[in-house]
């Protein structure tokens, strides 16, 4: 299947299954130059041609004062395809340099500026959802990065609503995988910016979830998917969270508690070793 289509199957599953976009909706789509924000654009205005209902989108660039960004190349793209677009300015760039120790990773920083701008800029433009170019493997990234350097259980969810309840940031890509990002760009001819920022810095831990999941994919091509469909299978009893148990424990009807001591069947064990090979 053609890039184009397979992408645009996987964008309309996420909206129907997670109602990302809806009716009456202005959609701030956050572009930086990338291919993942470029093919979101795209992708989106396609679904706006074909859903049901009417709604609104601008893309917004923000040039954060990278040394040389060429933010003519993303206006003369929007200018040519017809997009409606604001392109803002503010220096982090000088800000992360100060602030972050050299060997340090500028990353994390950086868009957490950027998405700080992003989130006031969509209040003053009255907008109500924030598209982000993050996909399927941006996501399974996410996972390990928490499960192996914050202790935590967490992705990115494909709707999320700020602590302040101003902002809703939707991630249409959410499904899609990037090898078919890649191809789509490369057959649209997108105009890539590079972040030189992050792009020079190196033995990054995200960069080192990627080629795990590359190694694994080798060895085993249904890994990725796998993962996403434990993302949508949770068994929260079967995890170590106290709140989550006591309130399990709460919510169950007293005809389904075991009795003090019992054990349930499934209660220690996972699938049977030749189950597991077999994933």
């Amino acid at each position: 299947m053609e890039p184009a289509r397979k992408l645009g199957r996987q964008v309309a599953r996420a909206n129907q299954e997670f109602a990302l976009v809806e009716p009456g909706d202005r959609v701030m789509v956050a572009v930086s130059g990338g291919k993942d924000s470029f093919a979101m654009l795209h992708l989106l205005r396609d679904m706006q041609r074909r859903v049901p209902f009417d709604f609104s989108m601008v893309a917004v660039n923000l040039d954060q004062g990278h040394p040389g960004f060429p933010g003519h190349v993303l206006e003369n793209h929007f200018k040519e395809h017809g997009f409606e677009y604001k392109m803002l300015t503010q220096d982090t760039y000088s800000v992360v340099l100060e602030k972050v120790a050299p060997g340090q990773t500028l990353c994390f920083l950086c868009s957490r500026m950027r998405r700080g701008i992003l989130y006031q800029a969509a209040v003053e433009m009255g907008v109500n959802k924030i598209a982000m170019g993050h996909h399927r493997d941006d996501v399974l990234e996410t996972v390990l990065l928490n499960l192996f350097y914050s202790g935590q259980l967490k992705g990115m969810p494909p709707k999320l609503f700020s602590d302040d309840g101003r902002n809703t940031v939707i991630r249409p890509l959410i499904y899609c995988a990037e090898e078919d990002i890649v191809a789509y760009a490369q057959e649209m001819r997108f105009p890539i910016i590079p972040c030189d920022l992050c792009g020079t810095q190196e033995n990054l831990k995200r960069q080192e979830m990627k080629a795990l999941l590359t190694r694994l994919s080798e060895e085993n091509p249904k890994v990725k998917g796998n993962m996403m469909a434990a993302l949508s299978n949770v068994r929260p009893s079967h995890l170590l969270d106290p709140s989550i148990l006591r309130q399990d424990e709460q919510d169950r009807p007293w005809w389904g508690k075991p009795l003090a001591g019992a054990r349930t069947a499934d209660s220690e064990t996972g699938p049977h070793p030749q189950e597991a090979e077999r994933l």
